[in-house]
């Protein structure tokens, strides 16, 4: 028997004086089987710091062709697309593709600087 998702529920006030976005977020986390609590946690933390009326989260790794989280347009659009890990240089192009905008949240302390060097030359105007 495959084992199910564990859901979590969270109500997430923002408010982002930077932007300025003041909202708040009811939301339904499916954390996979194979996605450890940290992992869940930088998903959940990137939504805070990307928070939007429109952001929302994906199918994540049951669909490799989607994002963890992603802002659509009303015309189904990719405005954002956010990441998490340590995608490679291919994803990272086909999200150039098909989105607006591409963040990445890269985590794991010390194997996410070595990834950043590996990608530094690739990633077009990155910052991290």
């Amino acid at each position: 028997m495959a084992l199910k998702s564990i859901i979590f529920k969270a109500e997430l006030a923002v408010s982002d004086m930077d932007r300025p976005y003041y909202g708040s977020h009811t939301l339904t986390i499916a954390q996979h089987p194979s996605e450890n609590n940290a992992r869940m946690m930088v998903r959940l933390l990137a939504f805070a710091c990307e928070a939007s009326e429109t952001l929302a989260f994906t199918r994540g790794l049951d669909e490799p062709d989607e994002p963890d989280l992603w802002d659509r347009s009303l015309t189904g659009d990719i405005v954002h697309w956010v990441e998490l890990g340590q995608p490679d240089e291919s994803r990272l192009k086909r999200a150039a593709a098909r989105a607006e905008r591409v963040t990445v949240y890269a985590y794991n302390g010390a194997s996410a600087r070595e990834w950043w060097k590996g990608m530094a030359g690739k990633a077009g105007s990155c910052a991290m």
